[in-house]
C-alpha cells in the first residue's frame, strides 16, 4: 500500500479513493472559512453566556458591580478558573485549524475571540437584560487576578481583533518575515500590557491586603485616557496591515511610468 502523506493546511484537500487513486478538491475558500470560525464562536458565546448566568444565579450577582462581588463558594473559584482557560485553548484551537500558516492561524484565533467577546454581551442582556449600558461595570477575566472594567472596553479590544484578524485572513497572502512587522507587534504588546494594568489596577494595588480584598474590591475609576492610549498602541498590527495592503493594490492599479521602470533597472 503505498504512503500518502498529506498536509492539513495545503491548498488542496487530497484524499486516498479505494480504488487506490488520489482526488483532490479545493479547501474552503477564506471567506467561508471566517464565516465557520464565527459560526464557531457566536455558539461558543452562547454557552459562555449561559454558563455565566447559571453561576451569576446561584449567587444573586447578575450584576456583578455590588458589595461581595466575587463571593468564595467551596470548590467553584478553582473549577471557573480552569473553565476560562479551557475557553482560551477552545478558541485558539479552531483558529490552528482554520488557518494554514501562522499568520492566519493568529487571525482566525484573533476573529473567533472577538466574535465570541461581543456576543457574550449581546446573549447576557438576551437571558438577564443586562448590563444595562456599554458602561456597566464586569468582571472580565479572573486569571491572574480580577480584571475590572465597563462593558465597552474589551468590546473595543474585541473590535480591533476582529479587524486585525479580517486583514491577515482575508487579504494578506503574501508572508513577509516577522521582523518587518516588529515595530508594530512591539507597540501592540506595550498596549497589551498598558491594558492589563488598567483592567488590574485595583486588584493590585490591594494585593498586599490579601485574597478576600482582592474579591471585594469594588473599582470606582476607569482610566479612559489610559486605556485610549492602549487601545491605539493595540492596533498597530492591524493599521500597519492595513497600509502595506492599501500600497500594494494601489501599485497594482497604477503602473509604473517608463521613468520609474528605467529607475529600477539601474539601482
Amino acid at each position: 500500500m503505498n504512503r500518502l502523506t498529506m498536509n492539513f493546511f495545503a491548498p488542496l484537500d487530497c484524499r486516498p479513493e479505494q480504488t487506490g487513486s488520489v482526488s483532490c478538491s479545493p479547501m474552503m475558500k477564506e471567506p467561508k472559512r471566517w464565516l465557520m470560525v464565527a459560526a464557531y464562536a457566536v455558539a461558543m458565546a452562547w454557552v459562555e453566556s449561559a454558563v455565566v448566568f447559571y453561576l451569576r444565579t446561584m449567587i444573586n450577582r447578575i450584576d456583578p458591580y455590588q458589595a461581595n462581588p466575587l463571593p468564595n463558594l467551596a470548590g467553584i473559584s478553582g473549577v471557573e478558573l480552569v473553565r476560562e482557560a479551557a475557553t482560551l485553548i477552545m478558541l485558539f484551537t479552531v483558529g490552528v485549524l482554520a488557518g494554514r500558516d501562522w499568520r492566519s492561524r493568529w487571525g482566525y484565533a484573533a476573529i473567533a475571540f472577538g466574535v465570541w467577546d461581543i456576543f457574550y454581551y449581546v446573549f447576557l442582556k438576551v437571558i438577564t437584560h443586562w448590563p444595562h449600558s456599554p458602561l456597566d461595570w464586569d468582571i472580565l477575566f479572573l486569571i491572574p487576578l480580577p480584571w475590572w472594567g465597563p462593558v465597552l472596553a474589551p468590546v473595543i479590544i474585541a473590535v480591533l481583533m476582529i479587524a486585525w484578524g479580517t486583514l491577515a485572513t482575508q487579504w494578506d497572502h503574501g508572508l513577509r518575515p516577522l521582523r518587518a512587522e516588529a515595530k508594530a507587534w512591539l507597540l501592540n504588546f506595550s498596549g497589551i500590557l498598558l491594558a492589563l494594568y488598567v483592567f488590574m489596577a485595583d486588584a493590585i494595588r490591594i494585593l498586599p491586603h490579601g485574597e478576600n480584598a482582592v474579591r471585594n474590591v469594588l473599582p470606582t475609576h476607569f482610566s479612559w485616557g489610559t486605556f485610549t492610549l492602549a487601545a491605539i498602541l493595540m492596533s498597530a498590527p492591524a493599521l500597519d496591515l492595513a497600509q502595506k495592503l492599501l500600497r500594494q493594490r494601489v501599485s497594482t492599479v497604477v503602473p509604473p511610468t517608463e521613468d520609474s521602470a528605467v529607475e529600477k533597472v539601474f539601482e
